[in-house]
């Protein structure tokens, strides 16, 4: 999949948005530091963000925080973001894209929370919340959003074929074991929102708190297994513990969060995907935090 971000300028938003919305066309835009990888953001003026994808394949993100997140908002104990404008393509960009409200916050991967107890829970209280808004005619898993919400067993054969390449690296018998029993435990119950990248990231911290959370553009309705995978990547010991116990889901469910941690890490690790140096190296840490949990539980 070939990026497109180095044509994803100052300039060019400067003219999509002049075209546009011309309300808006006095206001300065300016590229964030931090970019994600699938879209490039700009402050226009100082409280708006403009949200362009990368690629053609990131485009159905777009409508879907387009139409489902006012809808959510009015459910969710933090902040989340906004839409105020849909853009078409032009100027030789070819995706729709938006504009949001500006959210106040650093990332909580460049700003760690204070205390991981506390953001433990108050992640697992928008994630409680997040699961009971209602979901009737929410969009389902599959491609779009790269199954997330959906069945672990989509990806088996990419999962074993990293942990084979892996070989000598990892004990492949325990992440195997694991895997093949999270591919036995199904969601029982109806589907519910899924937001599908819980990562730092995505979380804004304001005053060392969780304050709000960003970046949609996996959201479905379905099993809410992989929105747990932050307990393995990130968490650790009582934090970790009580992150589970405030979400509150049944073991099985996290059991294929688990899995779902550990078929990114694997797939980082083993270079099927191509990723940044700090992912790669988190991505080795995240595989010893489940084998050693998966261990503990013998």
């Amino acid at each position: 999949m070939v990026q497109e971000e180095d044509s994803i300028t100052e300039a060019l938003v400067q003219a999509l948005v002049s075209d546009q919305f011309p309300e808006w066309s006095s206001m300065p835009v300016r590229a964030v530091s931090r970019q994600g990888w699938d879209n490039r953001v700009f402050l226009v003026g100082d409280s708006m963000l403009a949200r362009l994808p990368s690629t053609k394949a990131y485009e159905a993100q777009v409508y879907r925080e387009q139409r489902w997140l006012p809808l959510l908002q009015n459910h969710l104990p933090l902040e989340i973001p906004k839409p105020l404008a849909l853009g078409r393509p032009g100027h030789g960009y070819t995706c729709s894209w938006s504009i949001y409200r500006w959210i106040e916050g650093d990332n909580a991967a460049s700003s760690p929370p204070n205390e991981d107890e506390s953001f433990a829970k108050d992640l697992g209280a928008f994630l409680n919340a997040l699961r009971k808004a209602p979901a009737a005619y929410g969009p389902e898993p599959g491609p779009h959003n790269f199954y997330r919400g959906g069945s672990l067993a989509v990806y088996d054969t990419q999962f074993r074929q990293a942990v084979q390449a892996l070989s000598g690296r990892v004990d492949e018998s325990t992440a195997l074991a694991a895997w093949q029993t999270a591919l036995g435990a199904r969601w029982q119950s109806p589907p519910v929102w899924v937001h599908g990248d819980i990562a730092l990231g995505n979380l804004l911290v304001r005053e060392g708190s969780l304050s709000a959370v960003i970046d949609f553009g996996q959201l479905c309705v379905g099993d809410p297994a992989c929105d747990l995978a932050i307990a393995w990547t990130h968490f650790r010991g009582e934090d970790r513990r009580t992150f589970l116990k405030t979400v509150d889901l049944d073991s099985g469910t996290c059991e294929r969060g688990r899995a779902w941690a550990l078929w990114k890490a694997t797939i980082v690790a083993s270079g099927l995907v191509q990723t940044s140096a700090v992912e790669g190296l988190s991505s080795w840490q995240t595989i010893q935090q489940v084998l050693d949990d998966v261990r503990a539980e013998a």
